[in-house]
């Protein structure tokens, strides 16, 4: 029976693998042990029988007809799986009310940050472990990540065109309601494990937006807000100088404020070399040397460790500079501007592009190496 339970769980991996964002096999096999830190050996079955396009709730009992469950008993569990954060769900308006659909969740964005309230220190420190030994590999594989940069308010020049979905502003003013805000789950598990955030003391930072926000307040994972407030949160995250990271998407559906010793996604990408390529972003920081005073404020305050002072002079690693602004607004001589590269990443329209992107991505990569071959 045990290898039976480890088989399903095995299944369930290669079968989340699948998604846009998949979930590689580890030589230590961390991935299985998370697995089973989430789902039961049932709920596993079960997920196996979900995709990443939702499906209607008949369609999945069909699947599952060999099961013995009743479609009010597979209804219960589906609905009981989404609310400890193992799948997705939402609602369609349909001639016959409200249908259900199902569909599967990645990792992360995904089942990592549904634990929030449910979070322990041996979880997060497995999802870390799986981060670091295959997970951002898998993420990078596509060259199309999930999260995109955009440079905090105070540090563009508005001289420089700037598109909409990189003006935070312009941002949040569109985003659509409800605007919700939840505790940032890298900060929250750093804190259970004993390794506080170094850059900030705010708790509540990452924001949802829209059908994102609804799900998140319904789960009990956020509280909603006013435009108002998030300005002012935001305000705060720039001042503490963190990241600010939206789904990679011209109308995003969150945006995350980062920090380099926390964040699951920085931390894991500041041990490739020459990361930026691995950022979505449209500009980068750059030093006027006869301006420069060499205080190291900039030096500091950089989550990706791109700024370096040699002989009293900030330099900028080109090759980790993200555009991220967080070293413009406190440089007291006014020395380190952000200007705007000159070939545009155009971000996909909604976070579904961003996932058929991939996926096309990925199909693309995988013809030109059969090719090789």
């Amino acid at each position: 029976m045990n290898d039976q339970k480890l088989d399903v769980y095995r299944e369930l991996q290669k079968h989340l693998d699948k998604m846009p964002v998949g979930y590689p096999a580890t030589e230590s096999g961390i991935e299985i042990k998370i697995l089973k830190h989430l789902f039961t050996h049932e709920q596993a079955k079960i997920a196996l029988k979900l995709k990443f396009n939702a499906d209607p709730l008949r369609k999945i009992h069909r699947r599952l007809k060999k099961s013995g469950f009743s479609l009010e008993e597979l209804e219960i569990k589906l609905d009981d799986m989404y609310f400890k954060g193992l799948i997705n769900r939402g609602m369609v308006k349909e001639e016959e009310g409200e249908v259900k659909y199902y569909a599967s969740a990645p990792l992360a964005v995904g089942m990592f940050e549904y634990q929030l309230n449910r979070l322990t220190p041996e979880f997060f420190k497995d999802v870390h472990q799986y981060f670091h030994e295959a997970f951002f590999n898998e993420y990078n594989s596509s060259g199309v990540p999930q999260l995109r940069v955009i440079p905090l308010d105070q540090s563009v020049n508005y001289e420089q065109s700037i598109a909409q979905y990189d003006d935070l502003k312009a941002v949040i003013e569109n985003i659509g309601e409800p605007i919700a805000v939840m505790e940032c789950i890298c900060r929250k598990g750093a804190d259970l494990i004993g390794e506080p955030c170094t850059k900030t003391k705010l708790t509540e930072s990452c924001f949802a937006f829209r059908t994102a926000a609804r799900i998140s307040i319904e789960k009990g994972l956020a509280r909603e807000i006013t435009k108002e407030e998030a300005f002012k949160i935001l305000e705060k995250a720039e001042e503490d100088g963190l990241v600010l990271q939206p789904g990679n998407s011209q109308r995003p559906m969150n945006i995350c404020t980062c920090c380099g010793c926390c964040c699951g996604v920085l931390t894991s990408q500041k041990q490739f070399p020459g990361l930026s390529h691995l950022f979505a972003t449209n500009f980068y920081a750059e030093v006027d040397p006869d301006l420069c005073i060499g205080c190291g404020i900039c030096e500091d305050r950089c989550n990706l460790d791109a700024i370096n002072i040699e002989d009293n002079i900030a330099q900028v690693d080109k090759g980790r500079c993200i555009g991220c602004g967080v070293c413009v607004p406190t440089c007291t001589s006014e020395a380190m501007k952000l200007f705007r590269k000159e070939e545009e990443t155009l971000p996909p329209k909604n976070t579904y592009s961003t996932y058929v992107k991939i996926m096309d991505k990925k199909a693309e990569l995988a013809r030109a190496e059969k090719i090789q071959i």
